[in-house]
């Protein structure tokens, strides 16, 4: 297991990330993280140690750097966290020991958005995950681009964002699924609940990480 923390080069700044790969690696899956949180956060770390466990290496990220942070507007900057995000694609596309791998995308809340309009600019992701996402902070133009193989996790008691999850996904033209994780609320905290996110992620990363390298 490769274990090293990164500095990603954006806008004349950098940005740091902890960048894990097992051995022989199916893909590399890009986190991007909701507001107020980080690439500390023990829920996204939990689901990127299932997905290490599965052969898929993870990348997580604080797409702000902590003076931007600092200012709480910026956390919902929906457009700089997408530029934040493509910038990472692409460091990852130039890393020697990265850059043959598939990447997908993971994204938690706003994060969410993010990632679905990073996809919708780069045909090549193979893969994006929603967990308890706010893909309606994306526009269904943008929506209606994604090529990547799209699955939205949402909390059976997150209601309101249920709905938005649900509208969103019927802007997507892609393949693409929605599964409502019974008595999970928003953050996941149920018993049983997160590792049921972690394991249906791991799943469509390895299966779509495949199949990408297939074609």
């Amino acid at each position: 297991m490769r274990n090293e923390v990164v500095r990603i080069p954006v806008d004349g700044a950098h940005i740091e990330g902890a960048l894990e790969l097992p051995e022989r690696p199916a893909g590399l899956v890009l986190f991007a993280h909701g507001s107020g949180s980080s690439r500390h956060s023990p829920r996204n770390n939990f689901v990127a140690r299932v997905l290490r466990e599965h052969g898929v290496g993870t990348l997580l990220m604080d797409l702000l750097t902590p003076e931007e942070d600092r200012d709480y507007s910026r956390r919902f900057d929906i457009d700089l966290l997408v530029e934040r995000l493509v910038a990472a694609a692409r460091w990852v596309r130039k890393n020697p020991d990265t850059a043959a791998l598939p990447i997908g995308y993971f994204g938690a809340s706003t994060g969410a958005a993010a990632a679905l309009r990073a996809a919708a600019q780069d045909e090549s992701i193979a893969a994006v995950v929603s967990r308890g996402g706010r893909p309606d902070l994306a526009p269904p133009a943008a929506l209606s681009k994604v090529k990547a193989p799209t699955l939205f996790l949402v909390g059976g008691q997150d209601f309101g964002v249920i709905e938005l999850n649900e509208s969103a996904f019927s802007h997507l033209q892609c393949e693409k699924q929605l599964v409502i994780v019974p008595g999970a609320t928003h953050l996941f905290e149920e018993p049983g609940t997160l590792e049921e996110v972690a394991a249906q992620a791991a799943g469509w990363f390895e299966s779509h990480f495949k199949s990408s390298q297939s074609n």
